[in-house]
This record gives structure tokens, sequence and C-alpha cells, in this order.
């Protein structure tokens, strides 16, 4: 099947709003585990300017407990089915081919593999004959053992031969490079050090000719960033501002879009910056 490459703007980068179908994400566990909840919260982020309504069934954050497969595809298909069937596009957020499979049947449009392709074998074929584009994020391990995997002798240097070795993999797998986008997978294996070395550095990464996707949004890296008088960290509902400025430099970076839990002050930012670009 002929790739799909993965979809952009003229106005701007591309806003990716996040649905979790989890009891258990960091941020909004059990909110839209519910299938009317579920839709209900993807049409508000629509409405506020989203192009694609990331679902995950299976939370990702660290120390996170791993579900059975049958179980995420029973959290995320009949969000998926009804989503695409109502007009709505959709990445699905999985490391695991099966689900991937369903959930491309169902009118997902995207993978979005927080694995980079480590986590299953099987998703590169499953991408090769959809054709859908695929989103490799840098990853070493599963959220249980992120802590211990987090040791680089120089991250930029790591992260990027890392995911120049997973976009080979999947070159020599079938799969077209233009349905393959990175992600540098900000707090996945990484300490709060690691994540400011790689915004820093974004360019090692968007110097790969691929696009690339920053997943920032509401990460205890802020959260240890903005913290108060007496050295509280921020909650993670408080963290948006700090989340749209990364939004904002994203968009300066050249970065093909953000993955966020509030979309229209990303969408905001993005447009302030796609304008400003125009005009030049």
């Amino acid at each position: 099947m002929a790739a799909h490459p993965l979809p952009e703007r003229g106005d701007r980068i591309m806003v990716m709003g996040v649905l979790n179908v989890t009891p258990d994400s960091f941020s909004d566990g059990g909110r839209y585990a519910d299938l009317d909840a579920a839709v209900a919260h993807a049409h508000e982020m629509v409405a506020e300017g989203a192009d694609l309504i990331d679902v995950g069934g299976e939370s990702t954050r660290p120390g996170a407990h791993r579900v059975a497969a049958d179980e995420e595809a029973r959290r995320v298909l009949p969000v998926i089915s009804r989503l695409a069937a109502e007009g709505i596009a959709v990445s699905v957020d999985t490391y695991r081919a099966a689900v991937a499979e369903l959930a491309i049947a169902s009118g997902a449009q995207v993978v979005n593999d927080v694995s980079g392709g480590l986590g299953d074998p099987d998703m590169a074929r499953v991408v090769r004959d959809s054709g859908c584009p695929w989103i490799l994020m840098h990853w070493r391990g599963h959220s249980d053992r992120m802590a211990e995997l987090a040791q680089y002798e120089d991250v930029v240097a790591d992260v990027r031969t890392e995911l120049s070795a997973r976009v080979e993999d999947a070159l020599k797998a079938g799969v077209s490079s233009d349905q393959l986008a990175l992600d540098p997978g900000l707090g996945f294996a990484k300490r709060a050090e690691h994540n400011w070395a790689l915004l820093a550095n974004l360019d090692a990464l968007t110097g790969l000719g691929l696009p690339v996707l920053l997943g920032a949004s509401r990460k205890s890296f802020l959260g240890s960033l903005l913290t108060d008088a007496g050295g509280a960290v921020r909650a993670s509902d408080e963290r948006e501002d700090a989340t749209t400025a990364l939004t904002t430099y994203a968009a300066l970076k050249g970065a093909w879009g953000v993955r966020v839990h509030r979309v229209r002050p990303s969408v905001d930012a993005a447009l302030v910056v796609g304008a400003i670009g125009r005009a030049r």
C-alpha cells in the first residue's frame, strides 16, 4: 500500500490533543475512561483547534504497570471507531502491533509508538502494510525500568544515534521514509537535565530530515522547575503556561508538532509563530 505522509499545515505546526482512556495516566487518569466522556473531550479539543486526537489505552508514566493487549484494545477501539466515523483524525498511542492493526482497521490514521518499534517486532509490518505514518519515539524500556535506564554519555548524541538506528530498522523492514517521524521521548528514561539538553539541541533531531514531534505537556521536569517558595513542585494541571512556552519554542525550532493536554493555548502560540514567520 502507498505511504501516507504525516499531515501538515501551512499556517502553523501541528497540535496533537492527548486523549488518555486509562485509569492511571499521570495527569488525567480516569477522567475519560467512559466512552461518551472520551468522545466529548475529543470534540472539545477539535473545537479548540486540535489537528489530531491521540488515543492511548495504557499509561506510560514512570512506574506505571503494563496492561494486557486485549484490555488496551478494549479501551481504545470504541473511541477510535466513534471519532473516525465522525470525521475526526485520530492517532493511536501504542507500542503493540496487534492493537495498532485493530486501531488502523477502526479508522486510526497514525501510529504513535512510544517504543520506537522496539516494543513489538511486528509493528514495522503493520505500518508497512497499512502505509500509515509511524512516529518513532526514543525509548529504552518500559515504565517500570525508566529510572535505571537514564544513563547517557552524551544525551543529545546518544538519542540521535539511537533514533537513527530505529529509522534504519524501519527502512530495512520496508517502511517508507515518508511514513516516519521522530520524538525525543522527553521524560522517558531521562532526568530533567537530559530533557533540557535535548530541548536546547533540538536541531540535532530536526537535522535528521524527518518531522519531529515534541511531547512535553505537563511533564514532571516542568513541575520541578516551577516550584514555589517552599520548594513544592507545581501540580500537573498547573503547568500549562510552561507547556505553551515549549510549544512556542518547538514552532521556532522547526518541529512538526506538539502533543498537549490543553489544546487552545498551544494552537494560539503556534499561530503567532506562524504569522511572524510568514511576515518575514
